[in-house]
């Protein structure tokens, strides 16, 4: 299909919208595939009602229990699954007393609160707020908790964790392959050598198997090659901007899996083109639910949002920003705020572990005053 452009439409998106009127994005592929833009006369999110199961939904996960909060051998909770991911929430309080290797897929855990360290084949990482650590498929690890709680979200893919693509950025855009920090294999400790069983756990479509070693699991001396745990901090991501259009959240795409995109929300610098939109646009893709776990800072898109909370809007019905975001942007210069974005290209479901925290109220909240 070839571009067209009827009625009352700018020439470019997201920028000199005609007064009255609120910008749509009708998109396929995320934001990536073919696209229009709609100008409507009310915003597409001024629903007085919805019936049935594609209602944008909100869950303040930070007080969710979870098993590991009350057991230091428990396993974290699983909240979301799609065919593409699963998603899961851990409060550990504890050291873990034995290790765990998942077969099942890579995992992404996203430090929300407290610090330790991530102990693993490839060595010892430590852990704080703000970090991804990537592990591996099939790398044993344990978590030592020092200043807790500590609060993970975590990302499991079947399909290996990479980084995107950055086309005509340059590799070195958003983070530097270099800032990725890897971990050194720790020194022999005579604690680690004591005469006991330690446990380690496999996990292999869902099931675990139980292994018993008489000697310490985590005994590499040294390693090498392409396949390790890494760490990123969002501290050391860096947005890519514009001052005069407003990007779309593709651009902030900071790990790829198959059909699962993680992107990062970091502080950052708004339009100053008086005409350019300096909020997200409203928009109905069709080819992702996206997930939105809010870490740190003011949440300038959305009213009500604290952190440590979780949004999820499908597929197929809109999402934008809240009105009392569109004035409030208007005096803005930038963002304070870090956010998680996961996608996923096959529908989510919401497990009945996660609906006790669910604020029911979230789709009524943009025709909320």
């Amino acid at each position: 299909m070839y571009l067209m452009k009827k009625g009352n439409a700018p020439n470019q998106a997201h920028v000199g919208i005609p007064e009255g009127l609120y910008e749509e994005e009708h998109g396929r592929h995320g934001f990536s595939g073919p696209a229009s833009h709609l100008y409507r006369r009310h915003p597409p999110t001024g629903w007085v009602r919805i019936d049935g199961p594609l209602r944008p939904r909100a869950f303040a996960c930070a007080a969710l229990p979870t098993p590991d909060q009350r057991s230091a051998d428990a396993r974290p909770v699983e909240i979301l699954r799609s065919p593409d991911v699963r998603v899961l929430l851990s409060r550990r309080a504890e050291t873990m007393p034995s290790f765990v290797r998942n077969a099942d897929g890579d995992e992404v855990q996203f430090v929300h609160a407290g610090r330790g360290r991530f102990e693993t084949d490839y060595g010892v990482l430590a852990y704080e707020p703000g970090d991804y650590v990537v592990i591996p498929k099939g790398t044993t690890y344990r978590i030592l908790v020092e200043s807790g709680p500590s609060l993970f979200l975590i990302v499991e893919t079947p399909t290996p964790v990479e980084l995107p693509e950055r086309g005509l950025l340059g590799h070195h855009a958003l983070f530097d392959k270099g800032i990725l920090t890897a971990p050194e294999p720790a020194p022999v400790s005579n604690d680690r050598d004591e005469r006991r069983e330690w446990e380690v756990r496999i996990k292999r479509e869902g099931a675990y198997t139980r292994v018993f070693y008489p000697f310490y699991p985590i005994d590499v001396a040294g390693w090498k090659g392409d396949l390790w745990v890494a760490k990123l901090n969002v501290r050391d991501f860096r947005p890519v901007t514009s001052a005069r259009y407003h990007l779309p959240p593709s651009v902030h795409a900071t790990f790829q899996a198959g059909g699962v995109l993680i992107s990062t929300f970091a502080p950052r610098p708004l339009e100053s083109d008086p005409q350019s939109l300096r909020v997200p646009f409203y928009h109905r893709n069709m080819d992702y639910d996206e997930v939105l776990f809010y870490h740190v800072g003011d949440f300038f898109s959305r009213a009500g949002i604290q952190p440590g909370m979780l949004t999820l809007h499908p597929q197929g019905i809109h999402h934008g920003p809240h009105p009392q975001a569109v004035e409030a942007s208007r005096a803005k210069t930038h963002t304070d705020e870090v956010a998680i974005m996961i996608e996923s290209r096959r529908p989510l479901t919401v497990l009945p572990e996660l609906e006790p925290v669910e604020m029911k109220e979230y789709a009524m909240s943009w025709s909320t005053p």
